[in-house]
């Protein structure tokens, strides 16, 4: 079957002059038009196309991959701002379609907006929306505590980014637990760092406990065996450089050290964090 607003792998027919016809194992054909397509294909090739619709309404193939597909999130900037609604850049010849109705606020030409890309029950066209929060529910909750999940900033408050988690639940950054600059759209690994009775999501960007100070030492050797092996920051630095060198807070900046310390890897003096020579593994010893 055909799949609209999906990547398909379907079978070269034949050739016209408007193209090449591609045909599923059900026997359903697509135009494939000479415009959108990149390498020059084989009758009976398995080609990877995407499938949208064009103006006439008509399913239309290209070679062109999109930034996302249809039932997923992207951050995508708005190309021109019509009377109808938006169009958003989304990686192939059409624009991506947001009326009016699924914009929140007055959408800017070159900006960047988070989307969600999805099929309309009334025309089965591709649009996009940015009323992010009906297509995300915390009902019946498919991650845990401690759990790594893929995260998308797309709001803003006092209190910190609602993220989408895995594209399907919604979760809190706080603020008091960034250690680096984001903005919205932005795309990132994070943590799941509790879970609340009334499944409100709290989220981390480092991992929780112990697992996160040895997550952390892991970060720190690899700057120090990159870096000839020295550190120009102690305990007595100001968090807002450490934050700004490594994304951690100044606590777990001191545990790690302490590890390393304890396990004999770094030496620690007035100037900063020294590696002990023996551990400097990852220096070019061609250097010298």
């Amino acid at each position: 079957m055909i799949q609209l607003g999906k990547i398909n792998s379907l079978t070269v027919l034949r050739e016209s002059s408007s193209g090449w016809h591609l045909g599923d194992e059900e026997k359903n054909e697509v135009l494939l038009p000479g415009s959108h397509i990149k390498t020059k294909p084989k009758l009976n090739d398995k080609i990877t196309v995407f499938i949208y619709k064009d103006s006439e309404d008509r399913l239309i193939a290209t070679q062109q991959i999109p930034y996302a597909q249809v039932f997923s999130f992207a951050n995508l900037r708005v190309s021109s701002i019509k009377d109808i609604g938006a169009f958003m850049d989304w990686g192939i010849e059409k624009d991506l379609f947001v009326p009016h109705s699924e914009q929140i606020g007055e959408m800017q030409e070159g900006e960047s907006y988070v989307i969600y890309i999805y099929l309309d029950d009334l025309t089965k066209r591709i649009i996009g929306s940015m009323k992010i929060a009906k297509f995300i529910s915390n009902d019946h909750l498919q991650v845990e505590e401690g759990e790594e999940v893929d995260l998308i900033l797309f709001e803003e408050s006092p209190l910190g980014y609602s993220c989408i988690i895995n594209g399907m639940h919604r979760g809190l950054l706080y603020r008091n637990d960034i250690y680096k600059q984001l903005q919205l759209g932005d795309q990132l690994k994070g943590y799941v760092k509790a879970i609340r009775p009334d499944n409100l999501i709290d989220l981390s960007l480092q991992k929780s406990g112990f697992k996160n100070v040895l997550s952390s030492t892991d970060i720190i050797l690899e700057y120090l065996n990159k870096n000839g092996g020295f550190l120009g920051l102690t305990d007595k630095s100001p968090p807002h450089e450490i934050a700004e060198k490594f994304s951690m807070s100044k606590a777990t900046f001191k545990k790690s050290i302490g590890v390393l310390y304890r396990q004999r890897k770094v030496l620690i003096k007035d100037d900063g964090v020294h590696l002990v020579k023996a551990n400097m593994s990852n220096i070019d010893s061609t250097a010298e």
